[in-house]
């Protein structure tokens, strides 16, 4: 019998390889006990914990824990996987996340970082991960998000990143590695001897080497193995085995509400999501209408009220004309005493956004949310969804799901989330197009 597969998801853009499941933004036990009940064999959790602190994030995902495991007992449900799904450039709150996972849902056997992501062109070979810049596979300390001014680190040879993360709890020289030839010939009775949460790290450079590696946890777990998972997306493929989705990429466009132009707003602050800016703002149809983000710093002489009324002026104004309002935010660098404090002015920054998603005309036709947070933001706070239904992917790497008919402001609202780190300087026009179809 197929398990049932529980995924924390620290952003929403971890189902971006799956489809007809369900993302959940709350967590107590009754929402929890409708993913479980489900017939979809995987759900998603939206903890949204990359945009927390640590202690935090540890709470959060305790509290998830907590409430899961009343739920599963009260489904009477045996089988479950539980899967961390975090950043496939490393990004994130490990060991926290998993540390907490452990000690309220455990013991487990071990957990395994599997950060493969294919549709965003990341590997691992030789325990070294990988991110294609260009065609050219780069060694991911080596790109922007190892210098992330929250996440950093200095390793790409994963057991190096463990004993990093882990502070040298977890040595490098204890880190079990399965490398491309073990995964490819078969790991199922190593994984059996697996004991005490030992710590492993997964090569794979193509779907088929995850679906091997899958097959063998999902036999040794029948024999009673528990694992734990700290993984990018695309582990989920292979272990939900789902069929292909119902509506394909480039038919989309059935999804959009009366064939009405829709709204794109961008967050993310990632150098590919600025290049993908650019290139939308070139499309047809598209009115750029940017938030000043410095206005919002306590110094501003302008007040929130009188910036917030002026963006959702523009807004309408295009929706007006039959145009799809781009919102996004300044792209230069602000610089902040410390992390705490960037991460509160992000915050500030988000619910100026939100505000401005509450504030779409009624019958605007789709959505476009880029950046994960920005996406998690839009999804919990901006709709104010308990749930929604996963239609499938737009494009590799990037989701769309669908607010539920009895939605009070935006029913049957297609709401794309699209990472910030996913897709060529193209991707996000490309996305536009296949929705404006309809228009």
């Amino acid at each position: 019998m197929q398990p049932k597969i529980i995924v924390l998801d620290d952003d929403p853009t971890g189902s971006q390889t799956v489809h007809s499941c369900l993302l959940l933004t709350r967590w107590d036990v009754d929402t929890l006990r409708l993913g479980l009940a489900d017939e979809s064999p995987i759900f998603f959790v939206l903890t949204n914990t990359r945009a927390l602190t640590p202690t935090q994030a540890d709470a959060v995902t305790r509290e998830v824990c907590r409430n899961l495991k009343q739920a599963i007992a009260l489904e009477g449900l045996q089988d479950f996987l539980i899967v961390s799904r975090s950043d496939s450039t490393l990004r994130g709150h490990y060991p926290v996340e998993t540390d907490a996972i452990a000690e309220v849902l455990g013991p487990f056997d071990a957990h395994f970082l599997t950060p493969a992501f294919f549709e965003g062109g990341r590997f691992t070979r030789d325990s070294v991960h990988y991110l294609v810049i260009n065609g050219v596979p780069t060694p991911v300390h080596e790109t922007e998000f190892a210098r992330d001014s929250v996440f950093a680190y200095h390793h790409s040879y994963l057991p190096d990143y463990v004993e990093e993360k882990t502070q040298g709890r977890i040595a490098a020289e204890q880190v079990e590695r399965f490398l491309l030839a073990d995964v490819r010939a078969g790991v199922a009775a190593r994984l059996l001897a697996l004991s005490g949460n030992t710590c492993g790290v997964v090569d794979a450079e193509t779907q088929d080497d995850l679906n091997r590696f899958a097959a063998d946890v999902l036999a040794a777990a029948s024999q009673g193995k528990r694992f734990l998972f700290r993984s990018a997306a695309s582990l989920l493929t292979a272990l939900a085995n789902l069929p292909p989705q119902p509506v394909a990429p480039a038919d989309m466009a059935t999804y959009v509400r009366d064939g009405k132009p829709g709204a794109i707003i961008v967050g993310s602050h990632v150098k590919k999501t600025t290049e993908q800016l650019e290139v939308l703002l070139q499309a047809p149809g598209v009115v750029p209408v940017e938030v000043d983000v410095a206005k919002l710093l306590p110094d501003s002489p302008m007040s929130r009220d009188v910036l917030l009324a002026n963006l959702l002026h523009q807004v309408h104004a295009a929706h007006t004309a039959g145009q799809t309002p781009v919102v996004f935010t300044s792209r230069q660098e602000l610089t902040f005493a410390d992390a705490q404090t960037r991460l509160d002015f992000g915050m500030a920054v988000s619910r100026l956004l939100m505000d401005i998603v509450r504030g779409l005309p009624a019958d605007v036709g789709f959505l476009i949310s880029k950046g994960g947070i920005t996406s998690n933001d839009t999804l919990s706070d901006g709709l104010a969804l308990t749930s929604a239904r996963l239609l499938g992917q737009i494009l590799p790497g990037v989701s769309v799901v669908r607010t539920p008919p009895d939605h009070p402001q935006f029913p049957n609202l297609p709401v794309v989330l699209f990472p910030g780190n996913v897709g060529d300087r193209t991707a996000v026009a490309q996305a536009y197009q296949r929705l404006s179809q309809a228009s």
